[in-house]
């Protein structure tokens, strides 16, 4: 059996130090955009649905809800008034609304309506999900863009001390992707625009170095880069197990979970894995490394850290999610969280921190491999809040979808400025 392999993501930075300005390219015009905002709830108890999708039909416009449920999505102008959106969120049925008037300037509420499982499950459990797995690997290339495919997206990402803000970094990205059945070695991701707030308190500055960042857009794509966890060599290292059956899109979902069922010299991963009962195809994946030996999660996760430092890794879990668009596949969202504690040798507490990432899929089109010069490819190297300038102008992100900041969020950078006066 083959050495397990896990990619490079880049470097997702705590150092919290000075800033630099990054140019923005290819910036939309300030006023050719229609913005619809609005909040998701559920129908019966009012709830909010964190992350919900928000997105055009048939398109490769898109964004996702905010923790809060609110959203924000801008369409270029022009926009029929009857053009249709469709909120889609897991477990219940899709909503579709008109976009309305231009003046309509009211915020939307979205009610969903929770999916009743009705599907059977004398054929889904009489499945072998190891066999389930292996067939929806086997139709990647037939399910998934087989096309050179140019991206745009929007992400971000956030560190805590305990539950305090201390870094906000935000970034317009383009992803240049080769088709599903090339190497994820040649895809590339370029900043755009971005910003970022840091705090200023000395002692809030860590300077150890993740593995995350901008690049997770590619490498935490699993249905090609399936060294993370599709590697048909490394299946027979998981137990694999038939869940009850989900709804994604109005499209039945089998629901595969796994765990370890071997040790290994290395983490592996415990989740679940949603597949489209007709296409066979990679719909949703939410998986988590093995914390069972914490010295082997920090091998995988940590790059860097000061001598002396104590890294204890609690939690590091993902989520991929891809759209179905015309009877292909392509990814729409990622979101990572680690969670980790750190102390000094002598000192009697140690301090938790949070990290969360996430990139949303805003737009895309097919592409060329010249689309973005190796030049202006961010680096494994890098981290992002070194590239970018600091929060200023309201308008910063002009017509580019966004996922919208939260309550938190906003109080947090609010708080943060307080720091710079």
């Amino acid at each position: 059996m083959k050495a397990f392999k896990h990619s490079l993501l880049g470097i997702l930075g705590l150092c919290l130090a000075g800033f630099s300005p990054a140019a923005a390219q290819d910036s939309p015009a300030p006023d050719d955009y229609l913005t619809i905002s609005g909040i998701v709830r559920d129908i019966e108890t009012q709830q909010e649905l964190a992350y919900a999708t928000i997105s055009v039909p048939d398109n490769a416009t898109g964004t996702v809800a905010n923790k809060d449920g609110e959203f924000s999505f801008k369409l270029k102008e022009p926009v029929r008034a009857d053009e249709e959106i469709e909120v889609s969120y897991l477990g219940y049925h899709s909503v579709k609304f008109k976009v309305g008037e231009k003046d309509d300037k009211k915020k939307k509420v979205i009610l969903m309506t929770p999916y009743v499982n009705q599907l059977s499950e004398v054929v889904i459990y009489a499945r072998d999900p190891l066999k389930l797995v292996e067939e929806a690997i086997k139709k990647i290339p037939e399910n998934y863009d087989p096309n050179q495919s140019l991206l745009t997206g929007f992400y971000r990402e956030t560190a805590q001390k305990r539950r305090r803000f201390i870094n906000i970094s935000e970034a317009i990205v383009r992803v240049s992707k080769t088709p599903y059945d090339e190497s994820v070695n040649r895809d590339r991701v370029q900043i755009l625009k971005g910003r970022k707030i840091v705090s200023q308190k000395a002692g809030d500055t860590l300077a150890i170095k993740l593995l995350g960042g901008p690049n997770a857009s590619i490498y935490l794509d699993v249905v090609k880069n399936a060294d993370l966890l599709l590697d048909k060599e490394m299946l027979p290292c998981y137990k694999f197990t038939m869940e009850e059956s989900a709804v994604i899109d109005e499209r039945p979902q089998y629901v595969v979970s796994f765990e370890p069922q071997l040790i290994l010299p290395y983490a592996l991963y415990r989740g679940k894995l949603y597949i489209d009962m007709e296409r066979l195809s990679f719909t949703r994946a939410e998986f988590a490394l093995d914390m069972s030996d914490p010295a082997k999660a920090t091998q995988v996760i940590l790059r860097k850290k000061p001598f002396g430092l104590r890294f204890k890794p609690q939690e590091v879990s993902y989520q991929v999610n891809y759209v179905e668009r015309d009877g292909k596949s392509y990814l729409s969202y990622v979101r990572n969280l680690f969670r980790f504690k750190c102390d000094w040798k002598r000192r009697l507490f140690s301090t938790g921190y949070t990290v969360l990432s996430e990139v949303v899929i805003t737009d895309g089109r097919k592409g060329t491999p010249d689309d973005i010069p190796r030049r202006l490819a961010f680096k494994q190297s890098q981290c992002l809040s070194d590239d970018v300038t600091y929060f200023t102008d309201a308008d910063f992100w002009e017509s580019y979808n966004i996922i919208e900041p939260d309550e938190s969020l906003e109080k947090a950078v609010k708080k943060l400025r307080k720091g710079y006066k």
